[in-house]
């Protein structure tokens, strides 16, 4: 760059109004100043750009050359700081979110419509993938947030905590149900579990490694509905998220299996990369997650 970007501001205010003065007046800078900025501006490109006559300045061929240019590159600049003006108020862009079908299903739809009705000109885009996977859409920059089961470790990524949820094992509403069940007894049950990519299959699995208990269930499936609607036809136990199945416990479509000790609570969290920055949407819907949850 030959000569400064503000010069290049001088000569169009300038040219628009042909006067030296006005341009002063829009600028809050002296006149002199603007004949200075036009001079030097002149001196780098080696061409004069004004012509004095009796109504003020006009411009010359080389003039009129620079000034088709300078719009067009101040109009981009201006339009480039509107977009971000409605950016930084939601009044554009897009929230990416990564997620399973049962975090999208039975924790996200509530806060998604509760977004979409506040900022309505933002485009929501949703990838589906296991935890796992949606780390990696992150890392490749196809989302923004990923919504994962904890615990899951991975140093690229600030994880924080959203939901504690509690996971039980439950049977169908005609199984006879004992006072209390170990973590063996369970393992010898018909279980129906999610399938082992899950990270909630391998927390399962990890639990109940640390006891030298294997399980090996009988079904697999890939939804967590499935496990609901599994146990309750009594083709085995399921081991399912409390808060994701209140409505079914409430109506005794399936039954908990008291188990000693529980198992431990876990979270769903909210997992971004640590050296990359949020966009506006993303920040907001993670706002909008923690003043709501």
């Amino acid at each position: 760059m030959k000569t400064k970007l503000d010069y290049y501001r001088v000569f169009y205010e300038t040219a628009c109004f042909r006067s030296f003065s006005t341009a002063a007046q829009r600028l809050y800078i002296s006149q002199s100043a603007i004949s200075q900025c036009i001079q030097q501006l002149e001196k780098d490109l080696g061409v004069q750009l004004f012509v004095r006559t009796r109504k003020g300045i006009s411009l010359t061929n080389e003039g009129k050359i620079l000034f088709l240019k300078v719009e067009s590159a101040i109009s981009a600049i201006e339009q480039g700081e509107r977009q971000l003006e409605q950016l930084r108020h939601l009044e554009s862009g897009e929230l990416r979110i990564a997620a399973g079908d049962t975090i999208t299903t039975h924790f996200l739809l509530k806060y998604l419509e509760e977004f979409h009705v506040s900022y309505p000109d933002i485009r929501i885009e949703m990838a589906n993938s296991y935890s796992a996977g949606t780390l990696s859409l992150v890392k490749e920059g196809k989302a923004d947030l990923a919504f994962v089961n904890m615990p899951i470790e991975d140093d690229e990524f600030v994880i924080e905590p959203c939901l504690e949820i509690n996971d039980v094992f439950v049977c169908g509403p005609d199984f006879e149900i004992k006072s209390s069940y170990s973590w063996e007894d369970v393992a010898e049950l018909p279980l129906i579990l999610l399938e082992n990519h899950s990270s909630s299959r391998h927390f399962l699995d990890d639990l109940f490694a640390e006891k030298n208990i294997s399980l090996d269930p009988q079904i697999k499936v890939a939804v967590h509905d499935l496990l609901i609607r599994f146990a309750s036809i009594h083709l085995g136990v399921s081991c399912i998220v409390e808060q994701f199945s209140t409505d079914e416990l409430k109506k005794g479509l399936i039954k908990k299996l008291p188990l000693s000790p529980p198992l431990p609570t876990r979270n769903i969290g909210c997992a971004y990369l640590k050296n990359a920055p949020l966009s506006y949407a993303a920040k907001e819907f993670m706002e909008l997650i923690m003043t709501l949850r």
